[in-house]
């Protein structure tokens, strides 16, 4: 039996460190009052990064991507696949997938394409990935999230500006006969579809609707942790394992609050849960990658642990993975 396994993590920041203090400032500017402990204490933030406006998505895609591939000890030739996860494309199309091939010089012919499922994607698109593994001739996926998200904030909207910020993280995915990724689940539901959105669109050469993100926190926070809940134990099960079996577990860094309440329902300590929010915010779709790229680097997450990741994102969509590093 074929399974796939994670070879290799990379991950890639912005350099423009954005404060609480930078952020209140600007806030105060518009004559919006806020406070470094107003953010911290509703968020677990006290910085994120934002790329410049020659930055593009499929930059910082190319970074993470280009330090797994020296993490995995293989040629940006030996990728079958690529699959990135993204809110903030480069353009409408192509795809950003796309322009991380012609980036990375990949002149092999190989599968390219973008998952849009909001902070829920890298899950989302390594479930993908790992399926084609297993059915198809492919051997080796690059797996992407990477978001610029700065450029959908509303900076006169205190309640979402603060949380969220760019940047990259990427893994590497390669058929392997031993086990790596022990079973997933997604989900989506329509119907709330209002609590979390960017509802503007282009058309007739202009954006017609809000080009900014608009979110009721209380009524996600309510989904966000009932729904991380009910699938990581919906995985758990698919995989016959116990919560206390995960010796980590890697969860989508939407904000402290969520992380905790998730954590305490399935009875998984603090301490054993990765968390990047303080430095990076909510980078949507590469919130994850980015935080599974530091517990590996950092001797964290060994080979043969057992990790769970879980994202809850607009649309919504949710979902949940299990695997074994």
């Amino acid at each position: 039996m074929s399974f796939a396994r994670i070879a290799g993590t990379g991950s890639f920041l912005p350099p423009n460190v954005i404060s609480n203090a930078d952020l209140v400032s600007r806030l105060a500017s518009k004559g919006i009052e806020t406070s470094d402990d107003w953010i911290f204490s509703r968020s677990g933030i006290q910085s994120r990064r934002f790329a410049d406006g020659q930055t593009q998505t499929s930059d910082l895609a190319a970074a993470a991507a280009s330090r797994a591939l020296s993490a995995a000890e293989i040629g940006a030739d030996a990728i079958d696949l690529i699959v990135v996860a993204t809110t903030t494309p480069d353009a409408v199309f192509p795809a950003t997938a796309c322009l991380v091939q012609r980036k990375l010089g990949i002149r092999n012919g190989c599968a390219a394409f973008d998952i849009q499922a909001v902070c829920g994607g890298f899950i989302y698109a390594l479930t993908v990935a790992d399926a084609l593994i297993r059915a198809t001739s492919v051997k080796t996926a690059l797996v992407i999230g990477a978001e610029t998200f700065s450029r959908l904030l509303d900076f006169e909207d205190r309640s979402s500006c603060v949380l969220f910020g760019d940047g990259a993280g990427a893994v590497i995915l390669r058929s392997s006969e031993e086990p790596g990724i022990l079973g997933a689940a997604l989900h989506a539901d329509g119907q709330h579809a209002e609590i979390l959105k960017v509802s503007g669109r282009i058309a007739d050469g202009g954006v017609l609707g809000d080009p900014f993100v608009r979110m009721d926190g209380p009524a996600v926070f309510k989904l966000a942790v009932g729904a991380l809940e009910a699938v990581s134990q919906e995985v758990g099960a698919q995989c016959g394992l116990e919560m206390s079996d995960f010796k980590w577990v890697v969860p989508h860094q939407a904000n402290i609050r969520i992380m905790e309440a998730t954590a305490r329902k399935l009875g998984i300590p603090a301490d054993r849960v990765v968390s990047t929010i303080r430095e990076h915010g909510n980078t949507s779709a590469a919130s994850i990658p980015i935080a599974l790229d530091q517990a590996c680097r950092d001797g964290r997450i060994r080979r043969g642990d057992k990790v769970l990741m879980h994202a809850v994102g607009a649309g919504v969509t949710w979902g949940a993975l299990a695997m074994q590093a």
